[in-house]
C-alpha cells in the first residue's frame, strides 16, 4: 500500500440552487495547490439535504455527472460526494465515485433519515461497494449510515484479511447532534481497525438548520489524524499504509470477529 493523500471540502452549501454549488466547489477543487489521489464532498453536495426530489433529481450521466467528471479528469483525482438522481422513477441519494480515466461506481444511501422524511421521498440501496484506489480498498457510506455498525463492519475473508482499509462518510450532520457524529466516527475507525473518514457541511441549510462540520480523519486507534472543527477549510491529509499495515499485524482483531449475514 502507497500511502494515501485524501483531500475534505468543509463549507456552507446553497440551498437547492446546483449551479452555484457545483461553481463554488469547482473553484474550491482549483484552490488544492498539493498533489491528492481523492477528493470529498458533502452529502447532497449540489443541494443541500433536501427532500423535494422531483424537482432537484437528475438523471445519471447529466450535467453534475459530466462536472465530476470533467473535475476528476482535470485533477487526475477521484472526486467523490452525493447527490439526488432519478433512476427509472426511483429517487436515490447517490454517492457517484468518480474516477480521472472517467469510470466511475456508485452508492445509493441505505439508511434514509425517516426525521426528516427521508425515507418517504427516496429509496433505499440495496448493495455497499468497495473501491480500490492506490492499493487502498475504500468504503464510502452516506451520513445517516453512520448510526448502523452492521453496515459498516469491515468483514474479512477466508485468508483473515480485512474488506477496506478507509471507510468515509459524506453527510449534512446538523449541529445539534454533533457529538454523535464525533463519536461514531471515532468509533468506526477503532472497531475496524481502519482509517476512518467523514466530510460535514457547515451553515444553515434552507431550513433553518445548523451545520457545525466537524469534519474529520481517524486513524484505527481512534487518534483523529484531522479535525476541521466549525470553519471553511480545504485540507489535504496524507494516511500511511505502512502505519496501519504495521498496527493490524500487532493487534488483529478481526481473527475474534463475530461472523453474521446481513439479510436485504
Amino acid at each position: 500500500m502507497q500511502d494515501l493523500k485524501v483531500t475534505l471540502i468543509q463549507t456552507p452549501l446553497y440551498w437547492q440552487d446546483k449551479q452555484a454549488n457545483i461553481s463554488m466547489f469547482e473553484e474550491k477543487i482549483w484552490e488544492i495547490q498539493e498533489e491528492t489521489d481523492l477528493i470529498v464532498l458533502p452529502e447532497m453536495f449540489n443541494t443541500g439535504f433536501s427532500m423535494e426530489a422531483e424537482k432537484m433529481a437528475e438523471p445519471m450521466n447529466l450535467h453534475t455527472f459530466k462536472w465530476m467528471r470533467q473535475m476528476a479528469s482535470q485533477k487526475k483525482a477521484v472526486v467523490t460526494g452525493s447527490y439526488i438522481v432519478n433512476d427509472n422513477g426511483n429517487y436515490f441519494n447517490r454517492l457517484i465515485w468518480m474516477q480521472p480515466d472517467g469510470d466511475y461506481f456508485t452508492y445509493d444511501k441505505r439508511h434514509l433519515f425517516r426525521m426528516a422524511n427521508e425515507d418517504e421521498h427516496y429509496s433505499p440501496g440495496q448493495k455497499d461497494l468497495i473501491v480500490e484506489l492506490n492499493g487502498w480498498k475504500i468504503k464510502p457510506l452516506v451520513c445517516y449510515d453512520l448510526r448502523f455498525p452492521v453496515w459498516s463492519r469491515n468483514r474479512s475473508n477466508d485468508k483473515n484479511e480485512l474488506e477496506y482499509d478507509l471507510i468515509l462518510f459524506v453527510a449534512n450532520w446538523p449541529a445539534v447532534r454533533v457529538n454523535a457524529w464525533d463519536t461514531l466516527l471515532e468509533a468506526r475507525a477503532i472497531e475496524n481497525v481502519s482509517y476512518c473518514l467523514g466530510v460535514n457541511r457547515i451553515g444553515d441549510d434552507g431550513k433553518g438548520i445548523a451545520h457545525n462540520g466537524h469534519s474529520g480523519i481517524y486513524g484505527p486507534k481512534g487518534n483523529a489524524l484531522y479535525f476541521a472543527d466549525d470553519r471553511e477549510e480545504i485540507k489535504t491529509v496524507t494516511l500511511s499504509g505502512e502505519e496501519l499495515l504495521r498496527f493490524r499485524e500487532k493487534f488483529p482483531a478481526q481473527l475474534d470477529a463475530d461472523g453474521f449475514v446481513i439479510n436485504n
